[in-house]
């Protein structure tokens, strides 16, 4: 693991009310921060605050919503906290106004698809920015037929957009890549991906790889029971937990979580196997 001496993690704190697992329970400021603060306490080394659900069929929000949602509880978490703060946006009007807020880092799950833009405030502010490979939108991802080869389209799609930030000014060291799991992957590449994250990593040596399985649907039909229902996403913790494992074991250097804790012991664990 060049980048880093250890797997970093990014707690989850979605201040949305229909995200999968836990939308509607962190919408207030206070209940946001007093969250935020936990998982800082648990071992949180970033936190990623998001305003929009990217959950299948998820309902879009305007920019003016997100930000509502967003800004109130990074500005608070920004006073009180030493730790970087993330925001999950593919909107560049949103992305600077939590840049302004006190965000340091944007997470673009489109990896600049929607809107390019977000790479102009990320340079402007100096900031890091994720980029994740997904297909279509979250209304259309999970109905897409699935490429033929999952790791060329990966590689080759992020490339792309490696290259429009950087040309847009973000600087290449403050670039981190994400391959999406669960965003138009069938469930097969989606343990593809986990499975040879080493050959994404070779294929990018100079970026950091960050990995978000957190209680994500392929698990849950992992761990579906006799009758083949999935599991539900609280049910899904020790099935994340795996994948993690996996994935600090192929090189990640940073899983994206909401579970800090469990997930901090299992790297803590994992990092010694290594």
């Amino acid at each position: 693991m060049p980048i880093g001496e250890r797997t970093l993690i990014m707690g989850i704190l979605n201040v949305t009310p229909d995200s999968f697992s836990d939308g509607g329970l962190f919408v207030s400021v206070d209940a946001a921060v007093a969250h935020a603060e936990r998982l800082i306490s648990e071992g949180a080394d970033i936190v990623d605050v998001g305003g929009e659900s990217t959950r299948p069929g998820g309902e879009p929000v305007s920019a003016q919503d997100e930000i509502a949602r967003v800004v109130p509880v990074i500005e608070a978490l920004a006073r009180r906290c030493s730790v970087p703060l993330s925001v999950d946006t593919t909107k560049s009007e949103v992305a600077r106004a939590a840049l302004d807020a006190g965000a340091s880092i944007v997470n673009d799950i489109s990896a600049l698809r929607f809107d390019f833009y977000v790479a102009d405030a990320v340079a402007r502010a100096g900031a890091a920015l994720v980029l994740m490979h997904s297909r279509g939108t979250p209304a259309t991802m999970h109905r897409l037929p699935p490429v033929a080869d999952i790791m060329e389209e990966v590689i080759g799609s992020l490339r792309a957009s490696i290259n429009m930030a950087e040309r847009r000014g973000v600087a290449r060291e403050s670039i981190v890549i994400d391959p999406g799991i669960g965003f138009g992957k069938s469930q097969e590449q989606n343990l593809e991906l986990i499975a040879k994250l080493d050959q994404l990593i070779a294929a990018f040596p100079e970026y950091p790889v960050l990995v978000g399985t957190s209680r994500k649907s392929f698990i849950g039909r992992i761990l579906a029971d006799n009758s083949g229902t999935p599991a539900p996403a609280d049910e899904r913790l020790h099935g994340t937990l795996a994948t993690i494992t996996a994935a600090v074991l192929k090189g990640a250097h940073i899983v994206r979580v909401h579970d800090v804790k469990p997930a901090a012991e299992t790297i803590r664990v994992t990092m010694q196997l290594r």
